[in-house]
């Protein structure tokens, strides 16, 4: 090819590239009129930042509140969401005392001084030829919904609410001047009051006798065979009376404090809840992901699904939608609540703030939030001009043909 008609070449190609170029322009101008923003016709993970930003604007009765991620807005999240452990609100300073109710069944036995016996016969001693002392006990007797047990020559006793020994000593003060110096011994059989109810993700549920060496949750945990489920996904729930205190059994377990002394009547339930939450928009991936019992911050969740796309996201629109308790937000005006009670909040958070970092380590991420990364301006021009540039070389195309 000669000199000429390489630069004749070179000149047409960088015309059609000036007209291409000329006529992109046009296009883009022509659709974008009028527009603040990308047509909403162009694909897109989700809303930008500015559609959710001004959501409250552009509908003055949607109950959406939009809060900005702040070192004092996470504070406050922490603090409501902050479990109270057992060690504050259960711990029983008293160690535990077995004392006898209605339905245990307790053996009462009866010593006496020979010769003279109020209970069977005095034993002969071979080895002394002297009169020995051998015990009387009376049938087993399950203690009646009042409280009380029969005794031969002692008559009705109340021993609800009384210990083995308390109640050793009423008989032997009731039998004084009738049995010839008493000494009484009484023993449970089969204890029905002083338990704990072991119920849940357990290998087995159970009902676990309290003694004087004084059971701990894991003590209950361990006779019920220990849990089915992760350790890390399960939460121990203690019911005691009307209180009602759960806490994670990984937090149970790295903190001795935690495995506090039960009490009678606590009913403990292993609880398998799949915490999780679902990620949407420019990260590297999108699904949904289980979390451990014991809770994650947004740093770990956006550790967890890869961090956000370079080429895609817009770093200052990561966005947590939840609803959320009224009395966590601190807004001037009383917001407006669902049905239920809640508050539909989106939490923007900007990364492009590098103390942004430092809040996200202390964010709680709770579970169902949706964690979303909405695309960056530039971004959705790329995807813009890959659309129009095909039908601006179409147009050119056209043009140089009826030329």
């Amino acid at each position: 090819m000669a000199i000429g008609e390489e630069k004749v070449l070179a000149t047409t190609t960088c015309c059609r590239a000036s007209r291409v170029l000329t006529v992109s322009a046009g296009v883009a101008a022509a659709l974008l009129a009028g527009c603040s923003t990308f047509p909403d016709w162009l694909p897109s993970t989700g809303p930008s930042r500015q559609q959710v930003i001004e959501v409250q604007e552009r509908q003055p009765d949607s109950l959406i509140q939009v809060v900005g991620v702040t070192d004092r807005v996470a504070r406050r999240l922490v603090a409501s969401q902050q479990q109270q452990l057992f060690s504050q609100v259960l711990a029983s300073k008293a160690p535990f005392s077995y004392t006898i109710g209605p339905g245990d069944v307790l053996e009462v036995s009866v010593w006496e001084a020979p010769p003279a016996v109020l209970f069977g016969a005095p034993a002969l001693d071979p080895r002394a030829g002297v009169a020995a002392a051998r015990p009387t006990a009376f049938p087993e007797q399950m203690v009646s919904s009042e409280g009380t047990l029969n005794i031969p020559f002692a008559g009705s006793l109340q021993v609800a609410g009384k210990t083995p020994q308390q109640v050793e000593n009423e008989v032997v003060r009731r039998l004084a001047g009738k049995a010839n110096q008493p000494q009484v011994l009484v023993r449970v059989i089969r204890n029905a009051t002083s338990n704990v109810t072991v119920v849940g993700e357990v290998a087995a549920s159970t009902r676990m006798p309290l003694t004087a060496r004084g059971e701990r949750l894991l003590d209950a945990l361990a006779a019920a065979g220990g849990v089915r489920q992760p350790v890390g996904k399960v939460t121990l729930q203690l019911t005691r009376g009307e209180q009602v205190h759960a806490l994670a059994l990984d937090t149970i377990i790295r903190d001795p404090k935690q495995n506090i002394a039960l009490q009678p009547g606590d009913v403990v339930t292993a609880l398998f809840q799949p915490l999780s939450f679902i990620v949407l928009g420019a990260t590297a991936k999108n699904e949904e992901l289980n979390f451990e019992a014991q809770g994650i911050t947004l740093a770990q969740a956006l550790a967890r699904v890869g961090g956000v796309q370079d080429r895609l996201a817009d770093a200052r629109a990561v966005f947590i939608f939840r609803f959320e308790d009224p009395a966590v937000l601190d807004l001037p005006v009383p917001p407006r609540t669902t049905p239920e009670g809640k508050v539909p909040v989106v939490y923007e958070v900007n990364l492009k703030n590098p103390e942004t970092f430092f809040v996200a380590q202390g964010f709680p991420v709770l579970n169902r939030d949706v964690l979303y990364v909405a695309n960056s301006p530039g971004a959705e021009l790329q995807k813009f001009l890959g659309i129009i540039m095909p039908a601006a070389y179409s147009v050119l195309n056209t043009y140089n043909v009826t030329k």
